[in-house]
């Protein structure tokens, strides 16, 4: 499997990224995935450690927006308003250092649960403002699929195609996650019918009941029919793993595939 585009995320890593980024090519990674969380967070006191890295490596930049805490087809106006800007903030903070950031769809809360339609709609009003903004900025929004979770948009195809077709913005797209679409049974329906839609990818394992983010070739992902789907795909894929000796584990497995 080719991994010339192959870049290392970690939300699990909770000390300073920088202590760590800068040993990923010598492991085999050409990118970064920045994840808005914790002690990843770019902020306007620490951008220019981050244009540092770029400088001083040949790594290429992606960004993760934050997820804890966040959720865009929330229906408290207040709360709602407070995330979109902080998710705006971060793609200001990121222009011209990235060019796709990837983004969770929002969930339905115990009174969203009982509006459902005004939830969708919420989500899709969401995504759309922050199409919006990232185009401001020459970013590019990749909408990820989600893992089995309770009330969460975006498990299925056919949902993850509509929701694309009810955003309708050319700077969007759709983050595959195959570990999450191993958690639903899905993975092969994603691969056949969102396969045009794919501008970024996450890879990780699990045992196909919970999202476990473990190494590539450690759960009961398809690798091989994730190979076959992806064959003509020409964008990154991310590792999304717990350290640095999972992502050489990973390395390893991809390049056997």
């Amino acid at each position: 499997m080719k991994i010339d585009k192959l870049s290392f995320s970690s939300n699990s890593v909770l000390s300073d990224p920088l202590e760590w980024v800068y040993e990923l090519e010598d492991i085999g990674y050409t990118g970064w995935e920045m994840v808005q969380e914790g002690s990843q967070c770019i902020t306007s006191e620490n951008r220019h450690r981050i244009e540092e890295v770029l400088e001083t490596t040949n790594l290429y930049l992606t960004m993760h927006m934050p997820f804890s805490d966040m959720n865009i087809a929330g229906l408290n106006p207040g709360i709602h308003a407070e995330v979109l800007r902080q998710m705006k903030n971060y793609l200001a903070l990121a222009s011209d250092l990235v060019e796709i950031a990837v983004v969770h769809p929002g969930y339905m809360s115990p009174y969203g649960g009982k509006i459902p339609e005004k939830a969708w709609e919420m989500n899709i009003r969401s995504i759309k403002e922050l199409c919006d903004t990232a185009d401001e900025y020459g970013i590019s929004m990749a909408v990820e699929n989600m893992p089995d979770f309770p009330k969460i948009f975006g498990k299925e195809p056919e949902e993850m195609l509509r929701m694309l077709s009810d955003i309708d913005r050319e700077n969007v797209g759709m983050t595959l996650d195959v570990g999450h679409a191993n958690t639903t049974a899905m993975l092969e329906g994603f691969l056949d019918k969102c396969i045009n839609k794919i501008i970024h990818v996450h890879i990780h394992d699990n045992m196909g009941k919970r999202d476990e983010h473990l190494p590539t070739g450690s759960g009961t992902v398809n690798w091989e029919y994730v190979k076959k789907g992806l064959e003509k795909y020409k964008g990154r894929m991310v590792t999304e793993l717990s350290d640095l000796e999972e992502g050489r584990k990973s390395i390893e497995f991809l390049k056997q595939l």
